[in-house]
């Protein structure tokens, strides 16, 4: 049926070549969901698999020197779960773990991680790789849904249960009884995998490693390739979270991908429904569409007054490190980490932000704290970029799109210059005229440049100008200007009164023929402004610079007049 207000047609595109997810996999459904009513109050264990998953969708893998890097980086910055190889897949991940065991490299809180499918000599090679760490988990995997079993594995789901089976005893050899040694299993493609066959292998494997609370077993539960919208990833992982045997022995942990670019949507409400353990990379680096980011998910928590329990206050050097050592840049855009993300060009935008900050600044000086330590609450700044390690510099740019409070803002703040609020249109419209014509952005010196060409030469160098100039106050309320009066016709001496030195300036103006009405005089450090009606029509406005305030406004009014 084609609706009136929607009047888009059917498309070319051949969608009926693919199912609906309903249609792969069943999803049980309670009727007492628990997780759209979830909170989440705490962060999970966050897992960064950049050195493994990450490095494997990379053009160019990490060598040693660039994983020691992004390693220590991670350690830095708090995470205590770290993947750190697939030691069976190549010589220079066996050569990196390798490395980390022999050189000290592993801080005594940090566990690492290592990847192994359910093969056994892969798994004796993973061993040899971690033989002298005195913590590690081992983590396998095998892919279990009908796809995979059916077109890459060639194996029924008996089958499958038995090399996964015999793979786990293998382990349990290979560790014996090291206390620092513990398992991991992933199901790949969890999430196109039946319910019942994940019990079955999750629960057998809680069984034969004989988990407990104080040796759990961690179950990853992968959304290997995104097939459907994040609500139905988190029914996915209540079940498993409700239905898993000796639960209080498990971590329930996910890997969501991002192939719907829903990843950090899965990811958040996966912990909803009770996930307690999140891998995914820094900026979202892996295969295809990328693993859920984790800077994302630490620092959504982190806007929301959720201690993220690791620590992103200099982002701009975590995001240098990542690009140098994956190769790839972190778009401008990205959340919380990319160069533009705090910019504001919009002048709707601008202008919020800019009160934004004032009210900051006015909220923090009547809680007589510093305006670091004060509750956040600015207009399209959902968190303050300095507590990302970011500077105000970057905040408000002005291009052609810009309005008022952009230009202000950063004349206020890059050179003390505070505009008059009702002067701020008349600048802005300077400056759009600028950017219009050039296409680009204006700096905050090109913006102090411009108001100094429009503004300070029409003091002094414009049709009426002062040769000379006094004022006497001959009373209470009542003063004289006098002065010598240039135009570009002629010169007179000229003098006026009124009961400031302004308002006696606009009488002495007047009467040599540029009938002058003050409508708003103020100043700003050394900088005065003016705005002036002239001749009963035209309105403009004028700024000037001098050594003395008084001197400052006198040529605040001349800029107004000649401008006007």
């Amino acid at each position: 049926m084609t609706l009136l207000w929607n009047p888009q047609q059917p498309s070319p595109m051949p969608y009926h070549r693919y199912r609906p997810f309903q249609e792969r996999v069943h999803v049980p459904v309670p009727d007492d969901r628990g997780w759209p009513a979830a909170r989440i109050e705490r962060a999970p264990l966050w897992v960064p698999v950049d050195l493994r998953d990450g490095n494997q969708a990379l053009a160019e893998p990490m060598d040693t020197p660039r994983k020691r890097r992004f390693f220590d980086l991670l350690v830095r910055l708090g995470f205590k779960e770290v993947e750190v190889g697939y030691p069976s897949a190549s010589r220079t991940d066996f050569d990196f773990v390798r490395h980390l065991a022999t050189d000290g490299a592993v801080p005594g809180d940090v566990t690492p991680v290592v990847f192994t499918p359910a093969r056994r000599d892969l798994i004796d090679r993973t061993f040899e790789a971690i033989e002298g760490m005195p913590r590690a988990v081992v983590h396998l995997y095998i892919a279990t849904s009908p796809v995979w079993r059916e077109v890459v594995l060639r194996r029924d789901r008996a089958e499958v249960w038995r090399t996964v089976r015999e793979a786990a005893e293998h382990m349990a050899r290979r560790a014996q009884d090291a206390p620092g040694i513990r398992f991991q299993f992933s199901p790949e493609t969890y999430n196109l995998t039946e319910p019942d066959f994940v019990l079955e292998l999750c629960d057998g494997l809680t069984g034969l490693w004989d988990a407990s609370p104080d040796r759990p077993v961690t179950h990853n539960l992968p959304a290997t390739v995104e097939i459907a919208t994040p609500n139905v990833y988190a029914d996915q992982i209540e079940y498993a979270h409700r239905h898993l045997a000796r639960r209080d022995s498990v971590i329930l942990s996910v890997h969501p991908h991002n192939d719907r670019g829903t990843g950090v949507a899965c990811a958040e409400l996966a912990v909803l429904a009770g996930a307690q353990r999140v891998e995914g990379c820094l900026f979202g680096n892996g295969e295809r569409t990328g693993n859920v980011d984790l800077v994302t998910l630490a620092l959504n928590l982190f806007a929301q007054g959720v201690d993220p329990m690791v620590d992103f206050g200099d982002i701009d050097t975590v995001r240098e490190t990542v690009e140098a050592c994956n190769r790839l840049p972190v778009h401008p855009r990205h959340p919380y980490a990319g160069e533009l993300v705090h910019t504001a060009f919009s002048g709707t935008h601008q202008d919020a932000i800019s009160k934004g900050f004032e009210e900051h600044a006015r909220r923090a000086a009547e809680l007589a704290v510093p305006e670091s330590r004060a509750p956040w609450s600015v207009p399209y700044l959902p968190v303050d970029p300095a507590d990302l390690g970011r500077s105000y510099e970057a905040v408000i740019r002005v291009n052609s799109q810009s309005g008022k409070g952009g230009s202000a803002y950063l004349l206020r703040t890059h050179h003390g210059i505070d505009l008059p609020e009702r002067m701020r249109p008349e600048f802005a419209r300077l400056v759009q005229e600028v950017t219009d014509a050039s296409g680009r952005e204006a700096t905050p010196k090109e913006l102090y440049d411009l108001f100094r060409a429009a503004y300070l030469p029409c003091g002094t160098d414009g049709e009426v100008r002062l040769d000379s100039w006094s004022v006497h106050e001959e009373g209470p309320g009542r003063h004289r200007f006098v002065c010598t009066l240039r135009t570009a016709d002629r010169t007179g001496d000229h003098e006026g009164t009124g009961p400031g030195a302004l308002t006696a300036l606009a009488d002495a103006l007047t009467g040599a023929g540029y009938a002058t009405e003050i409508l708003e005089a103020t100043g700003s450090g050394p900088y005065a402004f003016a705005e002036c009606r002239v001749n009963g029509t035209t309105t403009a406005w004028g700024a000037a610079t001098a050594s003395s305030p008084l001197a400052a406004s006198v040529g605040a009014v001349l800029s107004a007049v000649n401008r006007a």
